[in-house]
């Protein structure tokens, strides 16, 4: 049986997510008390249900004590259980709020919006932390399909290595564990021949493996990163993600995640996820 429980703040796109799993055929269940998890999973076992989504937020925050004891029960079941979180930014959230005309469910008579926001993420903390997280403020509905249809397929018996590119003019990811910042590097944007290019392509390529500053850059991010990838997966990570950022999330940053992803392949045998975040928000819009 395939379990995903899904959660993250109001306004981030549980709901988007929970509907995304049901079109790929999972059976979606919203705010089940945790204590129950064990007792819903053995019913839906005797109906021959196994894919199902669990959605879990502030109506169950109360009860996320039980969370620890619930999933290893599970795990020593031989449940395959992934972890899902959705964030965004708070201007996303207020934005979002307004616009479907929400209140936050935890707003109150002395407690503002960005208050509420920030009550709802420490409650979540703790599963937060044991979460693949997923940062939705620029995405769209189809690029958040994408990168919920990668989570799915990923392989929840190891640690899944994610390297995202970024580009630091639109936001700091919140979903990396690591931020690597390669401004520094040469900047092929200022070449007009090659600058309509994105980094998987042979003039970027080329351009860039010419710069020693960049061999540099690429050798000491993998040299720093791969000596903990053993200690975060005994550490029962499911995920691990790496964002590399330059100026707009399309040359260098691009580059050093494709070559530093087939460093980690040639070397190590967890599954390894190459994202571009700016280059999926582009393509999706």
């Amino acid at each position: 049986m395939k379990i995903i429980l899904v959660s993250g703040v109001s306004g981030a796109g549980k709901s988007t997510a929970l509907r995304i799993l049901e079109d790929n055929n999972y059976y979606c269940v919203d705010n089940i008390p945790l204590i129950m998890l064990e007792q819903l999973i053995l019913l839906y076992t005797e109906f021959n249900y196994n894919k199902i989504a669990i959605g879990i937020d502030t109506k169950t925050s109360p009860l996320l004590r039980h969370l620890p004891k619930v999933l290893k029960v599970l795990k020593n079941n031989g449940i395959n259980l992934k972890l899902l979180y959705l964030d965004a930014n708070d201007h996303c959230l207020v934005t979002r709020l307004s616009e479907t005309r929400r209140r936050h469910p935890l707003t109150n008579e002395t407690r503002t919006i960005e208050e509420s926001i920030e009550f709802e993420r420490n409650n979540l903390s703790e599963i937060a932390h044991l979460s693949h997280r997923i940062d939705t403020s620029d995405l769209s509905a189809n690029a958040l399909r994408k990168l919920v249809k990668d989570f799915v397929e990923a392989d929840s018996k190891q640690m899944n290595i994610i390297v995202q590119s970024f580009g630091f003019k639109y936001g700091l990811p919140s979903d990396s564990d690591f931020v690597f910042d390669v401004r520094c590097l040469p900047n092929p944007h200022y070449s007009k021949d090659i600058k309509d290019f994105n980094g998987t392509q042979e003039p970027i390529i080329n351009f860039l493996e010419k710069e020693p500053q960049v061999i540099q850059m690429k050798n000491d991010i993998y040299n720093m990163i791969s000596g903990w990838f053993d200690n975060f997966s005994n550490d029962n990570r499911n995920y691990l993600t790496i964002g590399i950022g330059c100026t707009g999330g399309k040359h260098r940053s691009v580059y050093l995640a494709e070559s530093i992803s087939k460093m980690i392949r040639d070397k190590f045998p967890y599954t390894v996820i190459t994202r571009h975040r700016q280059m999926i928000i582009n393509d999706n819009k």
